[in-house]
């Protein structure tokens, strides 16, 4: 199944709104041809706004939320016109799905948009997706069309997502800027990558090239290859994924086998040549991301990508290694708790130090540090957890016995605050993973970063390493 993503400025004109037919049409046979081909084709098409505006002569987008959402009512329809039209000259049908995060945030209503999902593309149906702008607000924002593309790619399982913009690849350095820079071809651990992520996206869309960094390490801890491919050239797309397949068929020398030579010592020379094999035609110029070989799937990362966490759970060390060894979160080893959530809602797990205070920040770096390591010195977060009982309920009961539940509260729903089926925890390293975060902020850090870097400044307060 290969699954692509578009912003509003790779098909509309950012100048005069208007659709880039071009594009549009590249587009459509691009995904026509590789639906013929046998391929399962899912499109995640930004724009709704920006055709709005050309819709009603406006010549910028307003900053009030209202006449925003306006916009987009009255471009989504237009928009979904162009490639209805478009797509029906080749006779092929396609479907419109709008979404928020509360369409995902129920696990019913997950599950019902992953069957929704299934039975068009069943029928032969190219669904396109987008970000319900109409009724969406900033708590129930993806925030960017690539996070989207993203999430929907791993609720379908894809096998490709690939992400579009306005350059070949990730490059070392600003190529506008460098002619030297160096094009990042292949890369394997994204928690490693540095890259130059100083394109902030333009005035029609929201996301950038730290956004689809960041895509990319949520797709890829699913088990996705993802690609970053320019948006002007959609049938590169089609060659791109016979390149992967052919990939499949050969297999790979081990780097380890071969004599070191200076370039060896280059992290970046390993990342675009360690996989390159012999006797195949070079494809367009692109960065791939290589999946997980552990993928989270389904329930996990639902509970993970999917809620929005509504408060804070303090644990101790020993409760974190009891979750890990797959155990329930019990009442004893919760140090403190923070926010107002009830019932069956969505926290954060955070392991806290003996003797550390709970008041401060969780850290965002998970890749170079566990919560038993003695240079973790602030809390970290660990994972997600839906919860038996209210925060009002675990302030009253946190680190007392499951036995003595019942005597505090008149009552005892569970002995486990969560149970382990309701938990997913963090994995460290590139051996388990790559581990994304769930963009919920608006900067972007306009340097060259590490993706650590870049989630950190963008998103604090949120999972930089997810399991």
């Amino acid at each position: 199944m290969d699954l692509f993503d578009t912003g509003s400025s790779s098909i509309v004109d950012e100048t005069t709104h208007e659709p880039k037919i071009s594009i549009l049409g590249l587009i459509v046979e691009t995904a026509v041809q590789l639906h013929k081909d046998g391929h399962r084709v899912i499109i995640v098409s930004s724009g709704a706004i920006a055709v709005g505006l050309q819709r009603m002569d406006m010549k910028k987008k307003p900053k009030r939320l209202p006449p925003i959402q306006a916009l987009a009512a009255i471009g989504q329809c237009r928009l979904m016109k162009v490639y209805d039209d478009l797509f029906g000259l080749l006779r092929q049908p396609i479907a419109q799905i709008l979404l928020t995060r509360n369409d995902i945030a129920d696990r019913t209503q997950y599950q019902n948009a992953q069957n929704t999902f299934a039975e068009l593309l069943s029928m032969g149906v190219i669904p396109i997706v987008n970000e319900n702008d109409t009724i969406a607000v900033s708590e129930i924002r993806f925030g960017d069309n690539d996070t989207l593309s993203a999430i929907t790619a791993a609720m379908v399982q894809a096998d490709y997502l690939f992400l579009m913009t306005d350059v070949d690849c990730l490059y070392d350095k600003n190529p506008r800027a460098h002619p030297d820079a160096i094009p990042i071809e292949v890369v394997e651990d994204v928690s490693t990558l540095e890259a130059d992520v100083s394109s902030t996206g333009s005035s029609l869309g929201t996301g950038g090239m730290a956004t689809k960094l960041i895509a990319a390490r949520l797709a890829t801890s699913a088990g996705v290859t993802t690609v970053i491919a320019r948006s002007s050239n959609p049938g590169n797309i089609a060659d791109v994924v016979r390149y992967c397949q052919s990939l499949k068929k050969i297999p790979l020398q081990d780097p380890s086998s071969q004599p070191l030579t200076p370039a060896d010592d280059d992290p970046l020379s390993k990342s675009t040549s360690s996989l390159q094999p012999d006797g195949l035609v070079e494809p367009p110029l692109h960065t791939r991301f290589l999946p997980d070989p552990e993928p989270i799937r389904d329930r996990s990362f639902w509970l993970l990508h999917g809620l929005a966490a509504h408060g804070t759970i303090y644990i101790d060390e020993g409760a974190h290694r009891a979750l890990v060894s797959k155990a329930g979160l019990l009442p004893v080893g919760i140090v403190d708790v923070e926010g107002h959530f009830a019932q069956q809602e969505a926290v954060r797990l955070v392991v806290v130090a003996a003797g550390h205070s709970t008041t401060s920040t969780p850290s965002n770096s998970l890749a170079t540090k566990t919560p038993a390591s003695t240079d973790a010195k602030l809390p970290i977060e660990v994972g997600r957890a839906l919860v038996n009982y209210s925060a009002v309920e675990i302030a009253r009961i946190k680190g007392l016995q499951s036995t003595q539940i019942e005597a505090v509260l008149g009552y005892a729903h569970s002995d486990y605050v969560a149970p382990r089926d309701n938990v997913s925890l963090v994995k460290y390293g590139r051996e388990k993973g790559n581990r994304p975060a769930t963009p919920s902020g608006t900067s972007i850090m306009p340097r060259t970063a590490s993706v650590e870097e870049v989630v950190g400044a963008r998103y604090p307060g949120t999972l930089a390493d997810f399991a």
